[in-house]
């Protein structure tokens, strides 16, 4: 199963989702897509504007491949699960987003991390799906966030505040 996200912004993009459920309607694999804002009302996929969190978590953890925008809540997650995301950043020149700013960052991501897949032209996303597995051969598939880190320095801070 591919699981693609938009995330939450209130801004379409029906590039992604309409690109996805063209290629699952041609492809024998399933295709869950949270559409977010977006217009197009998927044909060939099981879609849903917005999932509760702890679905997105279950549909990531679940995927063989996660496609998602330039968000970082979005593209971090998969991670957690030693999945490689596949990143398609908004673009504001078709009003999916207030600047470029999603491009911008995933490209450094890419470069510092090693472990995401961004792709700026939505014509080539059907060739990086299906090249996969042979792109993230090589990649790194641990990662570490500082939740963990920043929970226990935020309950000192709140013990040394209460006095307990």
């Amino acid at each position: 199963m591919i699981f693609v996200t938009v995330g939450t912004h209130e801004q379409q993009f029906d590039r992604l989702v309409g690109y996805m459920d063209k290629w699952a309607g041609s492809h024998d694999e399933e295709v869950v897509i949270q559409t977010g804002y977006s217009c197009y009302e998927p044909q060939n996929c099981r879609w849903s504007r917005l999932y509760p969190y702890w679905k997105i978590k279950d549909l990531a953890e679940e995927a063989r491949l996660v496609i998602s925008h330039g968000g970082p809540s979005s593209f971090i997650l998969p991670l957690y699960f030693g999945r490689i995301p596949i990143v398609v950043p908004r673009k504001a020149g078709l009003g999916e987003h207030v600047n470029d700013h999603q491009a911008e960052f995933c490209r450094e991501l890419e470069k510092r991390w090693g472990n995401i897949i961004v792709v700026g032209n939505i014509a080539d996303l059907g060739d990086v799906i299906d090249r996969y597995y042979e792109i993230t051969k090589n990649m790194r598939t641990d990662f570490t966030g500082n939740n963990e880190e920043f929970c226990r320095g935020f309950e000192k801070i709140a013990k040394e505040l209460c006095k307990i």
